[in-house]
């Protein structure tokens, strides 16, 4: 939801509701009285650390049962159970020549994560090229966002044979992390 407005009331008058502003207090004065576009977001928790640290304690185990790199494991991931990156709530999109060594590198590259999509044109230049998906990096998830990441490298693990934590283990961490359990 989408709102226009004007700030009336300094810093200290907002402490008591339940408004999160993602602007510093000094900022603040400088917006008073000045139209302002206001987005309204559902508020959810952050992902604690030690989701990040089991996420990765798996994400290594599989890469050793698969003898791949544990890159190429996070990106799979990412691409099966991750979240699409939005700019003004449209995906971002990357066009990348089609080539196996494009391929190679969005597979193992571990500071950009991309869904390759299966669409494929021709370039004025003649070349091909594939479009991408660009995806949001596992240390940018909420608690629900990293939930299901979760779920769905342990359900990998399962499948390739690796013990994971009991699913009451499993379900602790989650009520810790302030996920709801289905």
């Amino acid at each position: 939801m989408e709102l226009r407005g004007k700030l009336k009331y300094s810093a200290a008058t907002l402490e008591g509701m339940d408004i999160i502003l993602s602007v510093n207090a000094a900022d603040l004065e400088g917006l008073k009285d000045k139209d302002l576009r206001i987005t309204l977001k559902q508020y959810r928790q952050g992902r604690s650390k030690n989701a990040n640290a089991y996420f990765y304690a798996l994400v290594g185990k599989l890469a050793d049962v698969l003898n791949v790199s544990k890159a190429y494991v996070h990106n799979l991931m990412l691409r099966k159970y991750g979240q699409i990156e939005t700019i003004d709530d449209r995906p971002v999109w990357v066009i990348l020549p089609e080539t196996e060594e494009t391929a190679l590198k969005v597979d193992e590259d571990d500071s950009i994560h991309l869904r390759p999509t299966s669409e494929i044109k021709e370039g004025k230049d003649h070349r091909m090229y594939r479009t991408y998906l660009l995806l949001k990096g596992s240390h940018q998830f909420d608690t629900k966002e990293m939930s299901i990441l979760i779920d769905g490298i342990i359900a990998e693990c399962k499948a390739a044979g690796i013990n994971t934590l009991p699913t009451t283990e499993i379900e602790a961490m989650k009520q810790m992390w302030g996920v709801e359990i289905e």
